[in-house]
């Protein structure tokens, strides 16, 4: 991708159709995806601000299957309809996140409720960072940021835990509907797609016990705690550490911690970063010295994107619906595989 080039179009027509597309076929995808960013008549009335939640990814697990009633082909498994279901999926399921978000804000944080259009001019990252801003307003920087972060999290084999399960559920010939939302019930797990919020809870922790998070000897004398069950949410996890493929390095953290570290550089945001460069620094060490396995660990991605989304001033309620967002198109790219492969 070019320097200023948003990619996260290009790269899902890459997942569903299996090569890159040319500037035409791209113009044409975008614009059919801009086309279909909306919701059905009545939609957000009806459905979205019903009984709203702080579970997020509950509420779009809702409407997801709530779109099946609005769908006459909802139960058509061709490898056509099968395509322009997930082509649809992956223009609404932005604004799915971004309206359940703001439901949730004025009914239950009584906040001012704020539902802004989607533009199909502009690109999913774009939408995204226009429809959760009371001003609508965006940096071509904060928006070239998100949409790498997307794309990132768009697509990572067939093992991960929601990715298998959206092959599992899709083997048994249901529809694609209660397929994907088999895949962010998988993914909201805190051992999943829910990790990055739990890496921001953790380094709200270190805040709290740390007189100084940038400090080596202080926090890994907290990470010993966290290692020990004695700090953090008491399981023993170090969030954002650790990955069941990758042991060296996670090649999405390294891009992330440079985006991060750039974005953060002269900031609010640069003692928090240099806390995440210790977390990756020092912890494979002291997981061996603190439970006396040898075992390499890594970085990975979820370390480096919840400050990410942080500095692009997205809630933390949003964290695992963006991630949820952007591995829709690798969710339905699986589908199709499993279904006419």
């Amino acid at each position: 991708l070019g320097e200023d080039e948003l990619g996260f179009e290009k790269i899902s027509y890459l997942l569903l159709l299996g090569e890159m597309p040319t500037s035409e076929q791209e113009a044409e995808f975008s614009k059919h995806i801009g086309d279909l960013r909306c919701l059905p008549q009545n939609f957000t009335r009806d459905v979205i601000m019903k009984a709203p939640t702080a579970d997020i990814m509950n509420s779009i697990t809702r409407s997801i299957l709530t779109l099946a009633s609005y769908d006459k082909q909802a139960l058509d498994t061709s490898v056509d309809n099968v395509l322009r279901q997930c082509i649809q999926l992956i223009a609404e399921f932005p604004l799915l996140a971004i309206y359940a978000y703001h439901a949730y804000n004025y009914s239950e944080l009584q906040e001012s409720m704020i539902i802004h259009r989607p533009d199909p001019n502009l690109s999913t990252a774009e939408n995204l960072l226009m429809m959760l801003r009371p001003d609508k307003k965006y940096t071509k920087t904060e928006a070239k940021v998100l949409d790498t972060a997307l794309i990132l999290h768009m697509e990572h084999g067939g093992g991960n835990n929601s990715t298998f399960t959206t092959h599992v559920v899709s083997s048994s010939g249901t529809d694609t509907y209660a397929a994907i939302a088999a895949g962010i019930g998988s993914l909201k797990g805190p051992k999943h797609g829910g990790a990055n919020h739990k890496v921001a809870e953790m380094i709200d922790a270190f805040k709290e016990n740390c007189a100084d998070i940038t400090d080596e000897n202080q926090v890994a004398d907290y990470i010993r705690k966290i290692m020990k069950k004695e700090g953090g949410d008491r399981t023993g996890l170090v969030y954002g550490i650790g990955h069941a493929v990758y042991t060296l390095s996670d090649p999405r953290a390294t891009i992330l911690r440079a985006k991060a570290a750039e974005f953060s550089k002269n900031t609010e945001f640069e003692d928090e970063m240099k806390l995440l460069t210790l977390i990756e620094e020092i912890t494979p060490e002291l997981f061996n010295s603190v439970t006396g396995k040898s075992k390499p660990l890594c970085a990975n991605v979820d370390l480096y994107s919840g400050l990410i989304y942080k500095m692009l001033r997205i809630p933390e309620d949003l964290y695992t619906p963006l991630f949820a967002t952007a591995r829709m198109a690798g969710w339905c790219a699986h589908r199709i595989e499993e279904l006419f492969t």
